[in-house]
C-alpha cells in the first residue's frame, strides 16, 4: 500500500489542482445557488466537506512528489505547459478559505493566510520565470497563463471580509494589470498563430474566470456593484457566448485532465451571477444563475465519471 501510494505521488501532475479548483468552485456554486432559493445549505456542506477531503489528499501526495520525486517536480515546473498551474494550489486554498468564512471564521483566516501569502510567492516566481533569460515561443502561450492572474483577484473574496482590505487592493491590481496584459497575448496567439494543441484546447473555457471572479472580488472591495462591475460581469458573459460555440469541437476531443478547466470557470461565472442578482435584486440573473448552477452540476458530474474511468483504465495521466 506505501509502494503504491509512493507511486502514485511520483505520477501525479501538478493540473490535478484543477480538479480542487473545480470541486471548491462547485462548493461556492452550490452555497449561492441555496442562498438564492432560501434553503438550508446541506448539499453546499456535503460538497464543501468532500473538497476539503480531496484537497488535503491533493495537496499531502504532491508533497510526497515534492520531497521523494524533486527533479519530476522540477521538470513539471520547466515546462511551460505545466508553469501556469503551479498556482492552482494557492487558488484551491483561497477559494477553500472562501467556502469555510460561514463555517470558521478562525479556520478561514489560516488558510487565507496561509494561501494569499503562497499565491504572492507564486506569482512572483511565475511571472520571474516568465521573464527570465529564456525565451518562450508562441506556441507556449495558452489561456492556462491566465491562472496566476485568477489567482490574485480571487484573494479578495475571503480577505476583505477577514479585514485585510488594504492588502487585497495590492492583490487585485496586479492581477486585473496582468490579466489585461495576458489577455491581449493570448487573443493574439489564438487569431494568428497555430491552434492550440488537442490536450490545450479546453483551456479556452479559462478565458471565462478572470472576469468572473474579479466582479466577485470587486463587489467585496468596493461594496456594492458599479459600472466598472457591470463591464467585468459582462465581459465574463462575452467570453462565455464565444466558448460556448467552440464547445461542440472541444468535447469530441480525447479526455485528459485538462477538460477540468471548463468547471472553475462555469462555477465562477455562476457565483457571479447569482452574487449580482442579489446585490441588485435582478430576477433575470437570479434564473441566469441557478441555470448555469444545473449546468454546472452536470459538467461536474460528467467530469468525475470521466476522470474514475481514466484512473481504472489507468490513462488518466
Amino acid at each position: 500500500m506505501i509502494a503504491r501510494t509512493f507511486e502514485v505521488a511520483g505520477r501525479l501532475p501538478v493540473t490535478i489542482f484543477a480538479i480542487v479548483m473545480g470541486m471548491c468552485g462547485l462548493a461556492l456554486g452550490l452555497a449561492a445557488g441555496e442562498e438564492a432559493m432560501g434553503l438550508t445549505a446541506v448539499i453546499s456542506t456535503v460538497a464543501y466537506l468532500v473538497t476539503l477531503a480531496v484537497f488535503a489528499l491533493t495537496a499531502g501526495l504532491y508533497l510526497l512528489k515534492l520531497l521523494l520525486h524533486f527533479p519530476a517536480v522540477r521538470a513539471e515546473w520547466d515546462d511551460p505547459d505545466r508553469l501556469a498551474f503551479f498556482p492552482a494550489i494557492s487558488i484551491s486554498l483561497l477559494l477553500l478559505a472562501a467556502a469555510t468564512l460561514d463555517r470558521s471564521l478562525a479556520l478561514a483566516a489560516a488558510m487565507w493566510i496561509v494561501a494569499a501569502a503562497l499565491q504572492g510567492v507564486l506569482t512572483l516566481a511565475v511571472i520571474s520565470r516568465w521573464i527570465s533569460a529564456r525565451s518562450f515561443l508562441h506556441g507556449h502561450l495558452s489561456p492556462a497563463w491566465f491562472i496566476p492572474a485568477v489567482g490574485n483577484v480571487i484573494v479578495p473574496i475571503a480577505g476583505v471580509p477577514l479585514g485585510y482590505t488594504e492588502l487585497c487592493w495590492f492583490f487585485m491590481s496586479v492581477g486585473l494589470i496582468f490579466w489585461i496584459v495576458l489577455l491581449t497575448l493570448v487573443v493574439n496567439r489564438l487569431i494568428f498563430h497555430d491552434p492550440l494543441p488537442q490536450r490545450l484546447q479546453p483551456t479556452l473555457v479559462i478565458l471565462v474566470a478572470p472576469p468572473s471572479v474579479a466582479f466577485l472580488g470587486w463587489v467585496e472591495l468596493t461594496g456594492g456593484v458599479d459600472a466598472f462591475a457591470r463591464i467585468l460581469l459582462n465581459g465574463a458573459y462575452f467570453f462565455a457566448l464565444v466558448v460556448a460555440m467552440q464547445l461542440p469541437r472541444i468535447l469530441r476531443l480525447s479526455f485528459s485532465l485538462s477538460f477540468w478547466a471548463l468547471s472553475f470557470p462555469v462555477a465562477g461565472i455562476t457565483v457571479a451571477s447569482l452574487r449580482y442578482a442579489q446585490m441588485a435584486e435582478n430576477t433575470p440573473h437570479r434564473l441566469l444563475g441557478l441555470g448555469l448552477l444545473a449546468a454546472l452540476c452536470l459538467i461536474l458530474a460528467g467530469l468525475v465519471w470521466r476522470t474514475l474511468r481514466g484512473l481504472w483504465q489507468g490513462n488518466l495521466f
